[in-house]
């Protein structure tokens, strides 16, 4: 079983930067793949990065590459979200997930995190 619990989210203006942290429960959890997703107001959740268990593969949204970055600390039972140049279309709900499996998957994760909040003023 893998709990998790996201931090780091605010108030920023565009152009500004963010660092989202998913703190993960469970020892089990340094061999998950882990990703970040969002859901803005009215839109359905979208992948937005993955990493899997030891950090050698990464994937991103076309969106978002180039201008965020996954990272995981399996020390510390931690996964970060490094958002750089962010505007208004980044604002949502962004949420953490892990999965048992050896990839990085965009859908069919089981553990999710509850959210945290990013809003991109212009």
């Amino acid at each position: 079983q893998v709990q998790l619990v996201e931090s780091g989210g605010g108030v920023v203006q565009a152009g500004d930067s963010l660092r989202l942290s998913c703190a993960a429960s469970g020892r089990a959890f340094r061999d998950y793949a882990a990703a970040w997703f969002r859901q803005a107001p009215g839109k359905e959740r979208e992948f937005v990065a993955g990493i899997s268990w030891n950090g050698r593969m990464t994937f991103y949204t076309a969106s978002v590459k180039g201008r965020f970055t996954i990272s995981r600390d399996n020390a510390s039972n931690t996964v970060y979200l490094e958002m750089n140049s962010l505007t208004p279309e980044d604002t949502a709900v962004y949420y953490c997930a892990a999965e048992d499996d050896i990839g990085v998957p965009v859908y069919g994760y089981d553990y999710w995190g509850q959210g945290t909040q990013v809003t991109v003023s212009s």
